[in-house]
């Protein structure tokens, strides 16, 4: 169910809210799918950099290892190095040897030469540690593969080396004999992890032995942190600050046993800070998207809504009964045949409302005429039946002058009938005289008491004779008439009417009560409409709607007040009311 206050929007609002609710949903769940798989391919790619980096290294290291192994292998044969490595003499080794190392060394390099023992004879290079031992047992490990040159990292007092074992051979009575051994690297420190770094484009190196970080290139407090969590065995690892791709291998020897492990990371906070980027400038395209979309939304909503809202205003109208409304037409859509429709439904609306005015019309003139006949057939019958007897018979005076008073009242009533009908049709209004009001009762009274006495219906009239008020007499007289005829037809069993008055604020209210079976409850509302009735055998229902319409013209008013089989309470005020003075005597 939709919150109220999405419901009270118009319906414009709706389709901008939700075609921007839409907007965002459609457009985050595309950038999270895009940042996601960027991201994979970023890592991705840091991964494949990160063996890049290794293969680099590889090569790298290969490329120095192999120019070392070359040199030493150039030792081992040039014949001059021979023959004086087979004099036996170290001051003469070392000084041949130094000559030709001279020529083609390097800073960084480390040369030594050893007796097959592996004892060091002579000692070359631009640094070389005091580490060393002076007796290289690397020597006697690298024997077995003697002839081969054997290379290999080399782990010596907590001194990390990559170096190879280059046999150096002269003939001799028994064929070849091993006179001297040569042993050519790389001390492994933080020079060379830098320039590792540098040669791969900015990738991490940490060279660890068990217990101990050999060389890095991160900060003292990365390093700890990241070896530490090596243990996790993760391809990522981070040292608290940043977090790195990883790629592990391990340090051999020349017997190809492990000595220790490269550790190759590559950060990822190039791929954050390209991330991030990203994320704003996809933020920065949805709010330029949304506000496009708001403002294509808005544009194409409201040319779409504006038909809507033409309909709105006509259904309104139509709701106040203006049936003349009519709507545009503006497109072949379904708006379109929409409003051609409600032009269609509110013609056909205004031809039938047209028919049944004029049908109406006809059935009110008919039933008015049944209403006027009926009214007219009681004093005309009287006139008629007097006429009748004075003509044909001879009567004596006193019964003449009787027919004669007849014949008048008849048609003085005849009049006075005539005469309020063409006043409510013009709505005019005869001037008031003041009149008691029990006079105009009892006059009611006298016309209707034999009917009353025929059907054993005592008439009461409990009204005080000192009441006067400003009054149309006959009017009046007329309105007393029809509710005590209602109340005659509603008790044809006998029963009792009373009609009551008391004076409230200068103004009289007037009760007239039955003991009949009362109003029904479905037709209580409608009771005073023109031509409204219920349980009578004569009239068609004029008479209530003009005693209240006779009420109305006093400034008063009348309602009824009844309950199913407690009989009938009619009630109606008139204003100015007041006790006539009697003799200078207030009563």
């Amino acid at each position: 169910m939709s919150p109220r206050w999405f419901s009270r929007l118009s319906l414009l609002w709706k389709i901008l809210l939700s075609t921007s609710v839409a907007v965002t949903v459609l457009f985050a769940i595309t950038g999270e799918i895009v940042l996601n798989h960027i991201t994979k391919t970023m890592s991705d790619s840091l991964d494949e950099e990160v063996q890049a980096s290794f293969q680099a290294y590889t090569s790298l290291w290969k490329s120095k290892a192999e120019l070392l192994a070359s040199v030493s292998s150039l030792f081992s044969t040039l014949p001059e190095v021979r023959l004086a490595f087979g004099t036996g003499d170290a001051a003469t080794i070392e000084d041949t040897a130094r000559e030709l190392w001279a020529k083609i060394s390097q800073d960084n390099a480390i040369f030594l030469v050893t007796d097959p023992r592996g004892k060091v004879v002579a000692s070359l290079g631009g640094a070389i540690p005091s580490a060393l031992p002076k007796n290289m047992d690397v020597v006697s490990m690298a024997a077995a593969q003697f002839p081969k040159q054997v290379s290999g990292f080399y782990l010596q007092n907590g001194e990390l080396y990559h170096i190879s074992v280059t046999p150096v051979y002269v003939e001799s009575a028994q064929g070849q004999s091993l006179i001297n051994v040569l042993i050519a690297g790389y001390h492994v420190d933080a020079v060379v992890a830098q320039d590792l770094k540098k040669e791969t484009g900015g990738s991490e190196f940490l060279f660890l032995t068990p217990g101990r970080v050999i060389a890095s290139t991160l900060n003292e407090r990365a390093t700890s942190v990241v070896t530490r969590k090596l243990s996790d065995g993760n391809g990522r690892v981070s040292d608290g600050v940043a977090e790195y791709a990883q790629f592990t291998t391990p340090l051999e020897d020349i017997s190809g046993k492990p000595v220790g492990q490269l550790l190759i990371l590559r950060s990822f906070e190039g791929v954050r800070s390209h991330l991030a980027g990203l994320y704003t400038n996809i933020i920065l395209l949805w709010l330029v998207a949304v506000s496009i979309g708001f403002l294509l939304t808005y544009l194409l909503a409201r040319r779409i809504v504006e038909p809507v809202k033409q309909l709105d205003q006509a259904a309104t109208e139509v709701a106040r009964q203006n049936y003349e409304i009519t709507v545009d037409v503006t497109s072949e859509d379904e708006m379109g045949r929409l409003a051609r429709t409600f032009n269609t439904m509110c013609a056909s609306i205004r031809q039938a409302r047209e028919e049944l005015i004029r049908q109406e019309r006809i059935s009110t003139i008919g039933r008015l005429s049944a209403s006027i006949v009926h009214d007219l057939r009681n004093p005309l019958a009287a006139i008629y039946g007097g006429s009748e007897m004075l003509v044909d018979r001879e009567l004596p005076p006193g019964h003449v002058k009787r027919l004669a008073g007849n014949i008048y009242q008849a048609s003085r009533r005849i009049q006075e009938l005539l005469q309020d009908l063409l006043d409510v049709s013009r709505g005019k209004n005869r001037p008031l005289e003041v009149c008691r009001l029990r006079e105009a009762a009892s006059a009611a009274c006298d016309a209707l008491g034999p009917a009353a006495e025929a059907q054993q219906v005592q008439l009461v009239l409990d009204l005080a004779p000192e009441i006067e008020l400003p009054l149309d007499r006959s009017r009046i007289e007329r309105a007393f008439v029809n509710l005590i005829s209602n109340a005659l037809e509603a008790m044809p069993g006998g029963g009792a009417v009373t009609i009551s008055a008391k004076l409230e604020n200068a103004s009289v209210l007037v009760t007239v009560t039955d003991t009949g079976p009362g109003v029904s409850p479905e037709i209580v509302a409608r009771l005073f409409e023109p031509f409204v009735s219920a349980g009578k055998r004569n009239g068609l229902g004029l008479g209530l709607a003009l005693s209240r319409q006779t009420v109305l013209d006093h400034g008063g008013d009348m309602w009824v007040e009844s309950q199913p089989g407690h009989g009938a309470r009619f009630c109606f005020r008139l204003p100015g009311a007041q006790v006539a003075q009697t003799q200078g005597v207030q009563v």
